[in-house]
């Protein structure tokens, strides 16, 4: 798909991968929409990059409903979603205090799966009611995040882990299903990249993190997450697939 002039929406834009997934569309001429639940990031964001921003809890059906409907507004068609939103808050299934509370496994769950759902079937439904473009037909792409943790899924991310496999499974199903009104479902597993979470740890954690990596020995950069989402927006033949994004890591338990 042709992005240039094209309405998007980045989830979690505000930060992180979703940030750098924002400005390589709007490098691209795609008329942004940032979302985040942080309207400080969102809207500095945007005014760096000539869009508009809106808050939104992804999880929340009224507050996405209506993110997704300004976007439409000042930009027209959704043409693709790029769902970045998403937590980890690490935890044991059973620690020193006894087993896990079970509202931080739904914590989990909710924004990380169920969030991602929610965008998909609102963005979709709206995909659904604009004309196609070009010479597939299509009507436009939905980009979900996943993680290297929804196969390798490491002690303390059991929850993570999870809401990341859920993700994962999601894919096909999602995009075998909205085939027929020419739109694709597509999702990126990334390994371990620098993002604002990693800049809690001290340096040499993140050096170690990234020795770890097999090639490139390095910790990812977000600019390498926004070339691939790109990637899939413009190439049509890519649908129902999960790519992994990880140098060739695979998580050891721990």
């Amino acid at each position: 798909m042709n992005i240039d002039g094209a309405g998007v929406v980045v989830t979690g834009g505000g930060s992180g991968l979703g940030a750098a997934t924002a400005t390589a569309l709007a490098e691209s001429g795609a008329r942004l929409t940032v979302l985040d639940r942080n309207e400080e990031a969102a809207n500095a964001r945007a005014a760096e990059l000539g869009g508009i921003a809106i808050a939104c809890d992804v999880c929340d059906t009224e507050s996405t409903s209506t993110a997704l409907d300004k976007a439409i507004a000042a930009h027209g068609p959704i043409r693709a979603v790029v769902h970045c939103a998403g937590i980890s808050e690490p935890a044991k299934i059973v620690g020193r205090k006894g087993p896990q509370p079970l509202d931080q496994f739904d914590r989990s769950i909710q924004v990380n799966l169920i969030g991602t759902y929610n965008v998909l079937r609102l963005a979709a439904a709206r995909m659904q009611e604009s004309d196609p473009v070009g010479k597939d037909g299509e009507r436009g792409v939905i980009i979900n995040t996943a993680s290297v943790a929804a196969f390798e899924g490491q002690i303390g991310q059991a929850s993570y882990a999870a809401s990341k496999a859920g993700v994962v499974a999601l894919t096909l199903p999602a995009a075998r299903e909205l085939a027929r009104s020419g739109i694709r479902v597509l999702c990126i597993a990334p390994g371990i990249f620098h993002t604002p979470l990693m800049d809690v740890l001290p340096q040499d954690v993140q050096q170690s993190l990234g020795a770890s990596i097999p090639f490139p020995s390095r910790l990812g950069e977000p600019d390498e997450y926004a070339a691939l989402a790109l990637h899939m927006i413009q190439n049509t033949m890519l649908n129902g697939e999960v790519v992994r994004l990880d140098g060739a890591i695979r998580m050891a338990a721990k």
